[in-house]
């Protein structure tokens, strides 16, 4: 199984162009929510997403992600993750369909399918589920 790529939200761009949210700086976490829940590219707030994972091994609002940006070109910006963040199913099997990375604060900037083809993912009991890895590459904005 392989995730699907991260999807910015419509608001993503103008959050990083108006200094709202700084990549370098800011705190994220990263979520896991079920095929009930609402995660879209118009999604604007951690706050109104529904669907999130219940499970012994996940805690509630997901784990810190750490991102780091860099200038790939002199006008792109790259933002990647430090490093894979990764949860344990606990006495249930894990299942879920979305990773979302937002802002501490609130603000979502993006989300990925957990499976390309759109399919739900499972932990089985005491296994564990990664996403993204030590310098994977979230999205870039190229600018022309």
């Amino acid at each position: 199984m392989a995730a699907g790529a991260w999807t910015l939200t419509n608001g993503a761009i103008k959050l990083i162009a108006d200094g709202t949210v700084i990549p370098d700086t800011d705190n994220f976490k990263m979520s896991l929510h079920t095929s009930a829940g609402n995660v879209a590219v118009g999604s604007t707030t951690f706050a109104a997403l529904t669907g999130e994972v219940t499970n012994t091994g996940y805690t509630a609002g997901g784990a810190s992600v750490g991102v780091t940006s860099s200038t790939t070109t002199t006008n792109d910006l790259t933002v990647a993750q430090d490093a894979a963040v990764v949860w344990t199913a606990g006495t249930t099997d894990l299942v879920a369909k979305w990773a979302v990375i937002y802002e501490v604060g609130g603000n979502v900037m993006c989300w990925a399918t957990l499976d390309s083809g759109g399919a739900n993912v499972t932990a089985t009991i005491g296994n564990t589920l990664t996403v993204g890895g030590t310098a994977a590459t979230i999205f870039t904005i190229a600018v022309p």
